[in-house]
């Protein structure tokens, strides 16, 4: 869905008129999102028929995202979120509706102190890091030896940071120990291929952290041997990629090989969370580079 890149009049109205109206107290500071009084992912489901985009994460409702559909681009321009944070956050609240004052631990976020701030409004919520450099967090948690107590969390967010942990199982046992029974962890990975390899030559991401795999959907199975059930959450056009019904494909990055996506996927693993308009909306495209392991700790009786 092309985005029309011509802001409407009553769009630049209300930017001319916004330094005002911060003056006299009628709306927020510049930067200060997080103040709203609303939920975000709420007011992100009003818009006008001119506003063709809209940002579950602050708010914002508009006509263009900044730069390219990619999940690490896309975006918003009022909170600077990309395209793969506002799908982890969609499938997160989507599946726990009543997520409200749970203890939500968040693993390296990429947004900073409003996000965290508005997190915090919602959720018990935590950031942490390993390094506490370019993702810098509340506090410094290894995942293979996580310094907190068992069934101590209810929800981790945990996005694009599995692939720099050398031990893949320590680290998911010792998520299934701190979430409390039933608790969900939302795992985001990059998955360019159908199964896991290690890079063929030394790869490291931007914040210069190493990659040690490159998962693919052999990474399901993997999470329940250590005692999740999982699910893997996609949107409505990825599906239909994988289940070879017709779709409109466009391989813009080399990086990934749809073929052996569709090879190996196993079609009753997934469920769909994001239908063509919301996925349009939310700029959740292209569609095959948006996948979330849902995670739920097994509860023992």
């Amino acid at each position: 869905m092309a985005a029309d890149l011509t802001l409407s009049f009553q769009d630049r109205l209300k930017g001319a008129l916004r330094p005002l109206a911060r003056k006299v107290g009628l709306a927020a500071p510049a930067g200060a999102w997080d103040a709203i009084g609303n939920k975000p992912w709420v007011l992100a489901k009003s818009w006008r028929k001119d506003q063709i985009h809209s940002c579950n994460i602050c708010g914002w409702v508009g006509n263009s995202f900044k730069g390219p559909f990619h999940c690490e681009m896309a975006e918003c321009p009022r909170c600077g979120s990309i395209a793969r944070d506002r799908f982890l956050l969609f499938c997160f609240l989507s599946r726990t509706p009543d997520a409200e004052g749970m203890k939500v631990l968040e693993t390296s976020p990429r947004l900073g102190a409003p996000y965290r701030r508005m997190m915090r409004k919602y959720f018990d919520y935590t950031s942490s890091d390993y390094d506490l450099s370019a993702h810098e967090g509340d506090i410094r948690l290894d995942l293979q030896k996580i310094d907190l107590p068992s069934q101590s969390v209810d929800i981790l967010l945990t996005p694009h940071v599995l692939e720099h942990v050398p031990e893949t199982t320590a680290a998911l046992s010792e998520i299934h120990r701190i979430l409390s029974p039933g608790g969900k962890m939302y795992l985001q990975v990059p998955l360019c291929r159908g199964l896991t390899r290690t890079p063929d030559v030394p790869e490291f991401h931007a914040d210069n952290t190493k990659v040690f795999y490159n998962f693919g959907w052999d990474l399901t199975n993997t999470i329940r041997s250590c005692g999740f059930e999982v699910r893997v959450l996609i949107t409505e056009a990825f599906h239909r990629i994988l289940s070879d019904q017709p779709a409109a494909l466009t391989l813009d990055d080399p990086q990934f090989d749809i073929e052996s996506i569709r090879r190996h996927a196993t079609l009753s693993d997934l469920d769909i969370v994001s239908d063509t308009s919301w996925s349009d909306r939310m700029g959740f495209l292209p569609a095959y580079q948006f996948v979330t392991w849902e995670c739920t700790k097994i509860s023992v009786t």
